[in-house]
């Protein structure tokens, strides 16, 4: 099997990669690593396609040091005790390792004292925030750089090198085409060496135009992996934008949730959402989630993000308070807290002296309710965040005068 262009057009040297100049443009950390011939522990993390594979792979390269490469999932401890072996002879060996998010503790406990003495040097490579993600004995051991995201510009000035190189002999292709590519890659290059190849060897005598690249592929590629950081990082954007109200953000974030099909999500974003950010300032929210919510089940997608959208921007745009919430948080800490006391004589279930407020007029009658020793404690602080809200801060009020 021949190796894929974007293997092909994998960099040699550190001046040659694409991108993350914070780390290797002249003067900076990783390029002055290679300078000063030396290397430590490091974990790379960021979105795919950006260039960790890479970059790990030059720096050994560059400095001409023994290495391996590992994947912490497909790779077994067998495999891990023949590296530890090479790095004994060798006095040291550098270990690239894939997916280092996914090291589970068996491997872990086996390459733990070898980065302690040296012998091991590791550069792990993950999408996964490693703050997050990644075992501490093993991140406090690691320098840990994150890559940015590659720009359109990035991607574009990669795909015409390919153009230009002796893999695609021949090809013809417009600026707009790879501009398309460039687009639809959301930032990956390996998609978009991909889609470029495949482009090329779909083509008549070996010319791209933009309607071959959507015939081929017209949905743009952006990360979102349901079970990793990207899809999490989605959710609570949706759902801080939609309190921030700011509707367009909210809607482009619900777009991403309805491309990734994840609709059991943003159903429980929503319903959190109507009780959590907006509550007493608009109560009818919570029925009209649930409403929205059965017509979508009923729908079913593409036509479910027609309630969708509606939701969303009522959502976003509606009054929001969070004083119930809060006020149950208060009482909860209380409790955990240990203030709390013993439920008063005559509100127990076989209590004698308790009055019976629809017997009295206005439904209200004085007495307490709260345990002698919080008897004053006060949870809910009302607001004024709309009419309904307002009339029940009225009420309140007027109890709490009542009780005096």
């Amino acid at each position: 099997m021949e190796e894929p262009l974007a293997l092909k057009m994998r960099p040699k040297k550190i001046s040659d990669i694409i991108g993350q100049k914070h780390l290797i443009g002249k003067n900076k950390v990783l390029y002055n690593l290679i300078q000063n011939k030396k290397i430590f522990s490091m974990i790379l993390y960021g979105k795919p396609g950006i260039g960790k594979t890479t970059i790990a792979t030059v720096i050994v390269e560059e400095l001409g040091v023994p290495y391996r490469f590992l994947n912490a999932t497909i790779n077994n401890k067998k495999d891990f005790d023949k590296v530890i072996e090479e790095a004994k002879m060798y006095q040291g060996m550098v270990v690239l390792m894939d997916e280092i998010h996914r090291l589970n503790k068996d491997k872990q406990d086996l390459l733990l004292p070898y980065l302690e003495n040296g012998l091991i040097t590791l550069i792990g490579m993950t999408t996964s925030n490693p703050y997050h993600k990644i075992n501490p004995a093993i991140r406090s051991r690691c320098q840990i750089f994150e890559l940015k995201e590659l720009t359109e510009d990035d991607v574009l000035e990669g795909l015409k090198m390919a153009c230009q190189s002796e893999y695609l002999k021949s090809i013809k292709v417009e600026e707009e085409s790879l501009k398309k590519i460039a687009a639809l890659s959301g930032g990956d290059m390996r998609y978009a060496y991909n889609l470029l190849e495949v482009c090329y060897y779909s083509s008549v005598k070996g010319k791209i135009t933009k309607r071959l690249v959507d015939t081929i592929n017209s949905k743009p590629v952006f990360f979102h992996d349901k079970d990793e950081d990207g899809h999490y990082d989605v959710i609570s954007a949706f759902q801080k934008s939609i309190r921030g109200s700011d509707v367009n953000a909210a809607l482009y974030y619900l777009a991403r949730l309805i491309e990734a099909e994840d609709l059991d999500i943003i159903y429980r974003r929503m319903t959190v959402i109507a009780y959590e950010d907006i509550g007493l300032a608009n109560p009818n929210m919570g029925p009209r989630v649930d409403a929205c919510i059965n017509a979508c089940e009923r729908l079913g997608l593409p036509e479910a993000r027609i309630p969708l959208s509606v939701m969303v921007v009522d959502l976003a745009l509606s009054p929001k308070s969070n004083s119930a919430h809060i006020a149950l948080d208060e009482a909860i800490h209380d409790i955990e807290t240990g203030t709390t006391g013993n439920v008063p004589d005559h509100i127990k279930t076989t209590a004698f002296g308790y009055k019976y407020p629809h017997d009295y007029p206005h439904g209200f009658v004085k007495q307490q309710y709260l345990p002698d020793n919080i008897v004053n404690r006060k949870y809910y602080v009302p607001k004024e965040t709309s009419k309904y809200e307002r009339d029940l801060k009225k009420v309140y009020e007027a109890i709490e005068k009542m009780s005096k």
